[in-house]
């Protein structure tokens, strides 16, 4: 009886390699597997247009993608802090760099994804006489939104802008700084107050604020997107793919889309 046990337990285990075998040549994977998560940080101002490709992505493969949007600087410092994220996508070069000085995220994996203009608004209907940043300096009875310029990248190209006007000491005082460029655009939309300092690509996703002026560039750096793998991802074969489909035409031309200029 022990015998034959033995004999059908030896034909099983020969059997095993020769089934998997048989089913890689026939293109059929040796078991299934979970499909992969990615955790993604990213930039507030990406949150349209990274949802439609989120959607097409999807539709194509097994890996789902977790969002985790903010301000860039909160996105660093949750980095910094070991929050899971496997990619990080910021507003600004700054913050990547932080990260890259601190090997945090893997520096031969970056690329830029795209880039935005700052613009000036105010709410549609308003009857305010601010049309450009220098009317900022007009009267004190009113406020204007922008981003926290130590944490939020909009908010650090609204302060060179207006540095650069010689006007920002003059009105620093009626700033009210926001924890993201999304805040900012809020505040705009519902009249609490008169105008504020956005991406161009904010602006257009609301018909509840006009643009009075869009900043010049030479008045700030530029306005780019930058995308790297987190060091401490367990899922970099999944990374690398998904980053290498947002460098895909079909993904620029949703960035375009939603009003970001990306590289042809």
């Amino acid at each position: 009886m022990k015998k034959m046990l033995w004999c059908g337990l030896f034909l099983l285990l020969t059997a095993m390699p020769i089934a998997g075998c048989w089913r890689t040549s026939q293109g059929l994977p040796d078991s299934p597997s979970a499909p992969a998560t990615l955790n993604i940080s990213a930039a507030v101002s990406l949150k349209d247009v990274l949802a439609e490709i989120k959607s097409n992505y999807q539709a194509k493969t097994q890996i789902e993608l977790v969002y985790n949007f903010g301000a860039s600087g909160t996105l660093q410092k949750q980095i910094e802090q070991g929050v899971p994220a496997d990619l990080f996508i910021s507003a600004a070069p700054k913050q990547m760099d932080d990260l890259i000085a601190k090997s945090l995220v893997i520096k031969e994996t970056r690329r830029n994804l795209a880039t935005n203009r700052l613009v000036l608004i105010v709410p549609q209907n308003s009857d305010s006489r601010i049309s450009g940043f220098q009317d900022l300096i007009m009267g004190n009875s009113y406020k204007f939104a922008m981003g926290e310029p130590e944490i939020v990248p909009a908010g650090q190209y609204a302060r060179q802008v207006l540095s650069e006007l010689k006007i920002w000491e003059e009105v620093r005082g009626k700033a009210v700084f926001t924890k993201d460029v999304r805040t900012v655009l809020a505040y705009v939309e519902t009249g609490n107050v008169e105008a504020g300092i956005v991406y161009k690509t904010d602006a257009v996703t609301t018909n509840k604020v006009r643009v009075v002026e869009t900043a010049p560039q030479k008045l700030h750096q530029p306005i780019v997107y930058p995308v790297a793998i987190v060091t401490s991802t367990k899922q970099k074969q999944a990374a690398e793919k998904f980053m290498e489909y947002l460098l895909m035409p079909e993904s620029k031309a949703v960035f375009e889309k939603y009003g970001f200029s990306v590289e042809k």
